[in-house]
């Protein structure tokens, strides 16, 4: 039987460019988009779905015959500090739905992302391996290590097919920053064209694992392709391919425009990127799937000015 895949949140940062991905390989007519509000730009099959309207997820699974879903939908790091409650209902609930879905056999497979948002002040922040201490203190950080939990769960117990990454943070030119503590990296692209300058959130020496989107999509995909008993974790795997601070970047974005300048003015954002890693030991990726990223930030940076 042929594979129809459902993505939940297909107007966000990864499942802009994860539709057209998938729809490259399993064709347009395969692959249904979902999201709060239509997007004129998507062609091919696309609903206006509340993703936490449980009983609206089961019907268009149901009426549009579904055998996997890409669950994106979820509040990040920085916008669900300010709305603790609603980032946590979002991301769960939503969550639990799909897994159900499964576990009654509407759906074969299931993707959730998680984040390295789930590491904390207590982890090991320097090749922050795959398993570690977790103890995340944020809203965002806490509602993916208890997904990753139950994902675990719902495969221990009912057999469910569930597989996930903890991504870093990931740099587009696709989509505008989507409230992510990590986001500076898209921003301050955009800045430098248009500014020539850019104020950064984060301080100069804040070290972050980052990844460039092509290389998430194509990790997303070979997970996903990837026969289920080389799937060792359940829970989620670490990926990794950058780590930069806001100063190396900026070093080489004036390697394209001499005269960029950059500033710093941290906020509440710095605390959260200070409990994060600095980089991440993927070798369980690597292992289990052949995981290797494509883009060091030098290429990064070039492709990303080839495209804004």
């Amino acid at each position: 039987m042929a594979e129809r895949i459902l993505i939940v949140g297909s107007n966000g940062q990864i499942g802009t460019e994860l539709l057209g991905a998938l729809r490259n390989q399993f064709g347009n007519d395969q692959v249904v988009a979902s999201d709060l509000r239509f997007s004129q730009s998507i062609d091919g099959p696309h609903f206006v779905l509340d993703a936490m309207n449980a009983q609206a997820v089961y019907e268009l699974v149901k009426n549009q015959g579904i055998t996997q879903i890409y669950l994106l939908a979820a509040m990040l790091s920085a916008t669900a500090e300010k709305f603790p409650q609603k980032g946590w209902s979002l991301n769960m609930d939503t969550l639990f739905t799909c897994l159900e879905l499964a576990r009654e056999g509407h759906i074969k497979k299931l993707y959730w992302p998680s984040s390295i948002a789930v590491f904390g002040p207590t982890t090991p922040r320097e090749n922050t391996p795959q398993a570690t201490v977790t103890e995340p203190s944020t809203i965002y950080g806490i509602s993916k290590f208890a997904g990753e939990r139950w994902c675990e769960w719902y495969h221990l117990k009912h057999g469910v097919d569930v597989r996930s990454l903890r991504y870093p943070g990931l740099i587009s030119y696709s989509s505008p920053p989507g409230g992510g503590t990590t986001d500076y990296a898209v921003d301050i692209f955009h800045k430098a064209k248009a500014e020539g300058r850019y104020t950064s959130f984060l301080s100069a020496q804040t070290a972050l694992p980052m990844m460039y989107m092509p290389d998430a999509i194509r990790a997303t995909l070979e997970l996903m392709e990837a026969p289920a008993e080389k799937i060792k974790q359940r829970g989620s795997y670490n990926v990794g391919a950058l780590s930069f601070t806001p100063a190396e970047l900026s070093l080489a974005i004036q390697k394209h425009i001499p005269s960029f300048e950059i500033d710093y003015a941290p906020d509440f954002r710095q605390q959260i990127a200070d409990s994060w890693p600095k980089s991440i030991d993927d070798s369980a990726a690597r292992t289990d799937w052949g995981w290797k990223p494509d883009f060091n930030l030098e290429a990064m940076v070039s492709d990303m000015f080839a495209h804004i």
